[in-house]
């Protein structure tokens, strides 16, 4: 376990408790009205969707039809995998020990960081619910580099995507097996590559670094308590984000034509870009964006499928917006730009191979 990991846990035993009782009403207010911006936005799409789905006096044009039903569709992948990963999330922080998380984990930190890479085997859940649960890690202990490991690996590398990548493309042109490696290795790099920060707390945004810094629960609270308080925190935190990101993933597939994707397809480069490129618009499930992009396998080559398979599960609209709430814009270039030139790599090697 790093120094810096430990003098964060020190100073978070610490400081516990010590939070101005005037501070913590602020706190918990300002979380009631952020979840209530999440949930009004979220139901709002839903109320008009629902308000001009018949061709009436309300009916809406079909691109602002379309946007509603992109949008509201994004929502509708994600929200199961949100709530699910802020639950696993309160489970790690509040019910798993420290000791035993800690004590399984290899201490090499190339080792701890790979066997951090397949937590996501036991943790079945897409990117979206995998930022609530590595905040979470963070919180507990972990550092930022192990945490963004976790983060990256988790929504390729986990049973159900494996499952529904082997049955839309079996092992057919080394694309199953493509994505899984990439993962992995994509993963490892970035973990390593932010390892060799000097400072990896500046990696947070000022927020969430003092959450990490400070343990804002009560230790005179329940453990119920405490993940009640977890979950309104979180939830507060990641739906008004999620919102954001599938109003923005909806919009912009409104406007980017897919014919203009399609026609790259035949180009070992442009349609690795291109593929990137429609995975950062669609900004769909881990879990389900083989069945998805199932159906471009016969025009594009192996190489850009992968790079589609890949990338899209670390870096689209939806998961910056999500982990803009952890990570500084600086992060978040940094970890795209490299993210963008692996898969690209990966996708490459892929389409020479095959």
């Amino acid at each position: 376990m790093s120094s810096q990991l430990e003098r964060r846990r020190d100073v978070r035993r610490s400081e516990a408790g010590h939070q101005h009782p005037t501070i913590a009403r602020r706190t918990r207010r300002r979380q009631f009205v952020w979840l209530a911006v999440g949930l009004v936005g979220i139901a709002l799409l839903f109320a008009i969707r629902a308000l001009t789905a018949d061709q009436s006096v309300l009916a809406l044009p079909d691109t602002a039809q379309d946007f509603l039903t992109l949008s509201i569709s994004v929502i509708v992948e994600s929200m199961p995998f949100v709530i699910l990963g802020i639950v696993l999330s309160i489970a790690v922080q509040v019910w798993v020990p420290d000791t035993w998380i800690m004590r399984v984990l290899p201490r090499n930190p190339f080792l701890r960081r790979a066997a951090i890479s397949f937590i996501g085997v036991f943790l079945p859940v897409c990117e979206c619910g995998n930022v609530p649960l590595a905040r979470g890690l963070m919180v507990k202990g972990f550092t930022v580099s192990e945490s963004m490991t976790f983060l990256l690996a988790a929504p390729i590398i986990n049973p159900i995507t494996i499952i529904t990548t082997h049955q839309a493309f079996g092992w057919d042109d080394g694309i199953l097996v493509g994505r899984i490696l990439g993962g992995f290795v994509i993963a490892n790099l970035i973990g390593w590559l932010f390892s060799r920060h000097p400072d990896q707390d500046s990696l947070l945004t000022d927020k969430f670094a003092a959450e990490c810094r400070v343990d804002a629960h009560s230790h005179a609270a329940s453990r119920w308590q405490e993940s009640v308080a977890l979950f309104r925190r979180e939830a507060s935190v990641i739906l008004p984000a999620l919102f954001i990101g599938a109003v923005a993933a909806g919009a912009i597939q409104t406007l980017v034509p897919r014919s203009v994707l399609v026609e790259l397809g035949s180009n070992p480069l442009w349609s690795i870009l291109a593929m990137m490129v429609l995975a950062f618009v669609i900004s769909v499930c881990s879990n389900v964006d083989a069945f998805f992009i199932l159906p471009f396998a016969s025009t594009f080559m192996p190489g850009s499928i992968v790079s589609f398979l890949v990338f899209g599960p670390i870096i689209d609209i939806k998961m910056l917006a999500l982990l803009r709430t952890t990570f500084t814009v600086k992060t978040l270039v940094q970890l795209t730009a490299v993210v963008a030139l692996l898969s690209a790599l990966i996708g490459l090697i892929v389409n020479y191979v095959a």
